[in-house]
């Protein structure tokens, strides 16, 4: 039980490292060209995920910062593979995966406001369960790029793919633990995305545009 525990702390400080937050903080510069030290949370949706980057800096800083979440997630399933003990690998995998998101989600550095998770949730997902992750996490991706281009929404294909993921464990025949996973971090982005899904309804919500 000390050991889960210690992964869980260890996953949550790995996933609380505010990459939006910093980058806008350093690099974002003004009207006048320079650095003003922006914070990402007061502008567009609030979040320090790659999406509100993306409308502050461009493109090229939100790929930056969606790569650099994803590695968080990677990294504390990494640690965890070759770390943790044998016998306990599965259910300390489930647990990191799960403590890094909402260390992102929630990082305590900003007073437990932080981002969506969507990136840091693929980057745990894909190396969750070699190599059947890798396949359906890269597929799911596609289904992600497709929704987005289709309807100009990064929310609704976010959600949309999460979910088709723990769809595609399940169907691969994916241990239990890692398909309750999935799920469990599915709805979690669709609590992340509440007001998303409310602008949806609407026909409110922000879109997306090259």
């Amino acid at each position: 039980m000390r050991s889960i525990i210690l992964w869980v702390i260890v996953s949550y400080l790995i996933g609380s490292f505010p990459t939006g937050y910093v980058v806008t903080k350093l690099f974002h510069k003004g009207e006048d060209g320079k650095r003003d030290g922006l914070d990402i949370r007061t502008i567009g949706s609030g979040a320090i995920g790659a999406t509100n980057v993306g409308r502050a800096m461009g493109p090229v800083w939100s790929w930056f910062t969606a790569i650099v979440d994803m590695l968080k997630g990677a990294f504390a399933l990494l640690l965890a593979a070759h770390i943790a003990p044998a016998e306990q690998q599965e259910i300390i995998a489930a647990v990191s995966a799960f403590a890094v998101v909402v260390g992102h989600n929630y990082p305590v550095w900003l007073k437990f406001r932080g981002g969506k998770g969507v990136a840091t949730t693929y980057g745990t997902l894909f190396f969750i369960w070699p190599y059947y992750s890798f396949a359906a996490v890269l597929l799911c991706g596609g289904l992600w790029y497709i929704i987005r281009g289709t309807t100009h929404i990064v929310s609704l294909a976010s959600m949309l793919s999460l979910a088709a993921i723990s769809v595609c464990f399940a169907m691969l025949g994916a241990p239990v633990t890692f398909t309750v996973l999935a799920a469990v971090l599915a709805l979690l982005c669709v609590w992340r995305h509440r007001t998303n899904i409310v602008r949806i309804m609407n026909g409110t919500e922000n879109k997306w545009h090259k």
